[in-house]
C-alpha cells in the first residue's frame, strides 16, 4: 500500500507548508493562531423565515450518528455524557447528532428517534447544553443504510442502484413509491415541529452521506415526481422545507448537503480503495461524469434553490463514509472494514476545503461551515483560522476530533496550547467499534471507552478482520 507521512510526525506550520507543496495541494495555513482572533468573533446567521441568531464564535460541533441511545430512541446515560461535553467545547454552534425520524428509518438499532414519546427527552438534552450555543438538530432517514433491529439491514432507496444494491446484505433493495415519500415529507416537518417544541434554533434536514436525502439527489433514472432533472431529484428537499416553514416559521432550517460524489470504492491490490467499477459514472451529484471528478454545476444550482427557500446555514461535507469515506473523512488508519486510502488523507482534506470554498464565494449569503477537519490533526487551529479569514468558511466544524478532544475549542480560545494526548489520529475506532456492534465513542484517547470492556471486545474484532485479510 502506499506509505504517506502521518500529520503527527510534521514538527512545525513550515514544515507542513513544504509537505503541502510536495503533494501539490493547497490548504490555507497561518503561522499562529491569535485567541481573540477571527475564530473568536462572533456569527451572524440568517434564517429566511426564523431572522437572525447570533453564535458567540466560530467553533461549530458536527453531527455524528450515535450508536448508544436506548433502543426505543431514547438518550441515555453515554448520550448524555457525549451532549455534556459538547456543552463544556467552547463551541458557539451545536449541531446535535442524526437523530432519526422515525423507527425504521435510524441507521443503527440504538440511534435516537425523535417523536412524541421521546420530545421531553430532547429538550433535556437541549437544556444541557449553555443557553448561548446556538443549536441545530440533525433530522434524518437511513434510507438505504437503514438498520433499525438487530435483525440486519433493512433498507429503503430512492431508486436501483447498479452497484450498492448488491452490497445491502438483505437481497434486493425496497424502492420507496411517491406516496411513501408524500408521507416521508410529513413526518420531517412533524418532527421538525417538535425540535422547536424542545428549543432547538434549527433543524437540519440532511442531504448528505448516501443517506435518503443525499441519495435522491443522483436520482436520475428515477420516473416521476422525485426523480429525472434537478427541479424533481430536490423535490423531496425542497417540500419538506416549504411545509416546515408553513408549519413553524420560527424554526431555522438548515441543510448539511454533500456537494460532491465519487463512484464506490472497494478495496483492490494491498487492500488500497478503487473504484469499484472503471467509469463514466452518471450517479454522483457534484461529479464530472468520472466517477473520481468533482463539478459543483449542480450543487450551486440547489444552494440557490435553499436560499430561496431561506436557508441561510450549511455545512459542506463530501460523499459518503459506506462507499467513499476517504473523501469526506480522510484518514491515515481507516476503519477495520474500510479499504486503506488511495492518496495522502492531505489531498482528501484540501478537496473538500476547496469545494467549500467555491460554494462560499458563489453564495455568500450563506454561512457555510466546513468540515472534514480533524485529520489535520495539532494544525487544525492554523488552518480553521486560515479558511475563516479568507472567507472559505464562516465556521471551523469538528466532528470525530470532538470525542477525543472536546474542549479544543475552548483552549483555543483562552489561548491555551493544545492537549496533544487527545487530539484525534484518525484511528477510526470511532467506527470500527459501531460497526461490530459496540457502542460509539473515542476507544483510544478517551480514558472512559479505553476502560470500558467493550475495548476488549473491539480489539479482538480488528484482530479478526486483519486476519480476513490476509
Amino acid at each position: 500500500m502506499p506509505r504517506f507521512k502521518q500529520v503527527k510526525n510534521v514538527t512545525s506550520v513550515a514544515a507542513l507548508g513544504d509537505y503541502l507543496g510536495d503533494l501539490g495541494v493547497e490548504i490555507p495555513l497561518d503561522d499562529e493562531v491569535d485567541p481573540a482572533g477571527v475564530l473568536a468573533q462572533p456569527m451572524e446567521i440568517t434564517d429566511g423565515s426564523a431572522g437572525t441568531m447570533t453564535a458567540p464564535n466560530r467553533w461549530a460541533v458536527l453531527p455524528m450518528e450515535g450508536w448508544d441511545g436506548e433502543t426505543g430512541g431514547r438518550p441515555s446515560d453515554l448520550v448524555r455524557r457525549r451532549w455534556d461535553r459538547f456543552a463544556a467545547s467552547g463551541a458557539g454552534l451545536v449541531w446535535g447528532e442524526a437523530t432519526a425520524i422515525r423507527p425504521d428509518g435510524r441507521a443503527n438499532p440504538n440511534q435516537l428517534v425523535l417523536d412524541e414519546t421521546t420530545v421531553e427527552d430532547f429538550a433535556a438534552l437541549r437544556n444541557r447544553l449553555d443557553p448561548a450555543q446556538v443549536t441545530v438538530l440533525q433530522l434524518t432517514h437511513s434510507g438505504r443504510y437503514a438498520r433499525p433491529t438487530a435483525a440486519g439491514p433493512a433498507p429503503k432507496t430512492a431508486y436501483e442502484h447498479p452497484l450498492l444494491d448488491a452490497r445491502s446484505g438483505s437481497g434486493p433493495a425496497e424502492v420507496l413509491s411517491d406516496d411513501e415519500l408524500e408521507e416521508l415529507v410529513e413526518q420531517f416537518v412533524e418532527r421538525a415541529v417538535l425540535a422547536r417544541q424542545a428549543g432547538f434554533d434549527f433543524v437540519d434536514i440532511k442531504a448528505c452521506h448516501g443517506y435518503l436525502g443525499h441519495e435522491f439527489l443522483s436520482a436520475v433514472d428515477r420516473p416521476g415526481p422525485f426523480g429525472g432533472d434537478l427541479e424533481g431529484r430536490t423535490l423531496f428537499l425542497r417540500s419538506i422545507i416549504e411545509r416546515i416553514r408553513q408549519q413553524s416559521p420560527e424554526l431555522g432550517v438548515a441543510v448539511r448537503l454533500s456537494l460532491f460524489d465519487f463512484i464506490p470504492h472497494t478495496a483492490g491490490e494491498g487492500g488500497v480503495g478503487v473504484p469499484e467499477a472503471p467509469g463514466p459514472y452518471r450517479l454522483a451529484f457534484g461529479g464530472d461524469g468520472s466517477g473520481v471528478g468533482v463539478d459543483l454545476a449542480e450543487a450551486h444550482r440547489l444552494l440557490e434553490m435553499l436560499g430561496d427557500l431561506g436557508v441561510g446555514l450549511v455545512c459542506a461535507t463530501a460523499g459518503s463514509p459506506y462507499y467513499v469515506p476517504h473523501i469526506q473523512r480522510p484518514a491515515y488508519f481507516p476503519p477495520s472494514d474500510g479499504y486503506q486510502p488511495p492518496e495522502d488523507p492531505l489531498v482528501g482534506v484540501a478537496r473538500l476545503i476547496a469545494a467549500t470554498d467555491e460554494i462560499s464565494q458563489q453564495h455568500p449569503e450563506m454561512r457555510v461551515v466546513g468540515a472534514g477537519l480533524s485529520y489535520l490533526q495539532e494544525w487544525l487551529p492554523n488552518v480553521g483560522q486560515a479558511l475563516v479569514a479568507r472567507g472559505t468558511a464562516d465556521a471551523v466544524g469538528l466532528g470525530r476530533m470532538v470525542l477525543s478532544y472536546p474542549h479544543m475549542p475552548a483552549d483555543v480560545l483562552a489561548g491555551r496550547e493544545l492537549d496533544r494526548r487527545l487530539i484525534c489520529r484518525t484511528f477510526s475506532d470511532c467506527t470500527t467499534a459501531p460497526r461490530s456492534g459496540l457502542i460509539s465513542g473515542c476507544y483510544p484517547l478517551d480514558d472512559f471507552y479505553n476502560q470500558r470492556e467493550e475495548r476488549i471486545q473491539l480489539a479482538a474484532f480488528k484482530k479478526e478482520a486483519k486476519a480476513r485479510l490476509r
